[in-house]
């Protein structure tokens, strides 16, 4: 999505890798959505449960006291400080891919390429970066160029499903 011309969004943890809260319980639920349509809809509570800044504490560095909201154990793995600076973190990863994003766009054109697969989505950017993602499951073969970013780890020249890389 990053590579992508235009404006881009992310939702508050997406670059801890954070998943949504599910088992709030309801008497802690505070959205007026859950109120007004009991059994129906549960709300946003389990996507605004407040950032896992410390791996430790009564609200993982939140603030003094406890969230607003109930923040599971497992926030702790997620936490800034239990990524910041880990190599192969979601957090270094997001940090990589912006900071390249801010080099490497010039204008937003982007140029479809065919590829071998159709699984396998391939763009080229103004600048000469492209981006090629496969949403397959079989590896495929990458085309040639410098990886600049990976979203997994690379087997040589192949690039496994559920993988995209940036290439220059």
């Amino acid at each position: 999505m990053l590579a992508l011309p235009g404006s881009a969004y992310l939702y508050q943890g997406e670059e801890l890798g954070l998943q949504e809260v599910a088992d709030i319980p309801d008497s802690e639920r505070q959205d007026p959505t859950f109120f007004r349509n009991k059994g129906v809809e549960i709300g946003r509570d389990g996507c605004r449960v407040p950032l896992p800044w410390a791996a430790e504490g009564s609200s993982f560095g939140f603030g003094d006291g406890g969230a607003h909201l109930p923040q599971p154990e497992w926030f702790g793995r997620y936490a800034v400080a239990a990524e910041d600076g880990v190599e192969g973190s979601t957090l270094e990863f997001y940090r990589r891919a912006l900071k390249l994003r801010r080099e490497l766009q010039t204008s937003e054109e982007l140029e479809w390429h065919t590829a071998a697969s159709p699984d396998v989505l391939h763009f080229s950017r103004p600048g000469g970066w492209q981006t090629v993602t496969n949403f397959g499951d079989m590896p495929v073969e990458l085309p040639a160029g410098n990886v600049l970013l990976s979203s997994g780890p690379l087997d040589g020249n192949l690039l496994p499903g559920s993988t995209t890389v940036w290439l220059r």
